[in-house]
């Protein structure tokens, strides 16, 4: 994807600070990006989305009317707002205000100051998600794929369907936590699952050990999509049976590379 293609992306900037607005709006231009709309407040970006849907919403974390959490989770309670991407920009690096905004399927969280190279990467995200390309598999036709998906968060959940939407894979199964997820390994057959780490009931490691011993079908590849920042939890997800790992946010173009190279 060129940067003229990103030249054509509408973006709403919800931005209280003028030098902020400026400083962003700088970096969107330089990429060829002119369709920006800027507001202060979360109040203002619902009002100008009742006439109009960008392709790209930037937010600052902290606004005079809410913060960017209560302002991405208002957003993802409109289930057509899963067609806008939701770009975080800022300085906040405490993991409960973060996590949050992972959850909630954001395209990236940029901190402040962000690098235009970040900036590139956040946008040509933002192009694969709301401009997706099926995903072309060897010997494989994608839309006969059955995934299921496993995760406590209904925010989450959405967005990973979204994003496995747009690679061509409709044949989804949604567990909300791991001893659902496990029912319905048990109970149908799946070519791929994508699970997150911390959940209720069972967690995420404690589902890939019971995949990993089933007697028929414990070859099946797992895909640990998790924002977990422990290290001593990572470690132990990186020892334990996944298939891959994936980080929360993640780009459409990871979830792409990571299939290719597990189901080829």
């Amino acid at each position: 994807m060129t940067d003229r293609e990103l030249s054509n992306l509408q973006v709403f900037l919800v931005e209280p600070s003028h030098t902020q607005q400026l400083i962003i709006i700088q970096y969107l231009q330089s990429f060829g990006i002119s369709d920006i709309g800027c507001v202060a407040t979360g109040g203002e970006l619902f009002e100008r989305l009742q006439h109009s849907r960008p392709d790209l919403v930037v937010s600052a974390m902290y606004l005079p009317d809410m913060t960017g959490v209560e302002l991405v989770h208002a957003l993802r309670k409109d289930g057509a707002s899963y067609e806008m991407a939701f770009l975080l920009i800022s300085s906040e690096t405490n993991i409960k205000y973060l996590e949050p905004i992972r959850q909630a399927g954001a395209i990236a969280i940029l901190p402040k100051p962000f690098t235009r190279e970040a900036m590139h990467t956040a946008l040509q995200s933002t192009l694969e998600y709301v401009h997706p390309e099926k995903l072309g598999l060897e010997h494989i036709d994608i839309e006969d794929l059955r995934v299921l998906l496993v995760d406590d968060s209904e925010f989450s959940l959405k967005y990973l369907i979204k994003v496995f939407n747009n690679i061509g894979i409709d044949q989804l199964a949604v567990a909300h936590d791991g001893r659902q997820g496990l029912q319905l390994f048990s109970q149908h057959y799946f070519d791929l699952v994508v699970t997150d780490y911390n959940m209720p009931e069972m967690d995420g490691l404690q589902l890939v050990e019971h995949i990993r011993n089933h007697p028929e079908r414990g070859s099946t590849p797992i895909l640990m999509v998790t924002s977990e920042q422990n290290q001593s939890r990572l470690a132990a997800i990186e020892k334990s049976d996944v298939s891959a790992i994936l980080d929360k946010p993640f780009e459409p173009t990871s979830i792409k590379r990571l299939l290719l190279n597990l189901l080829n």
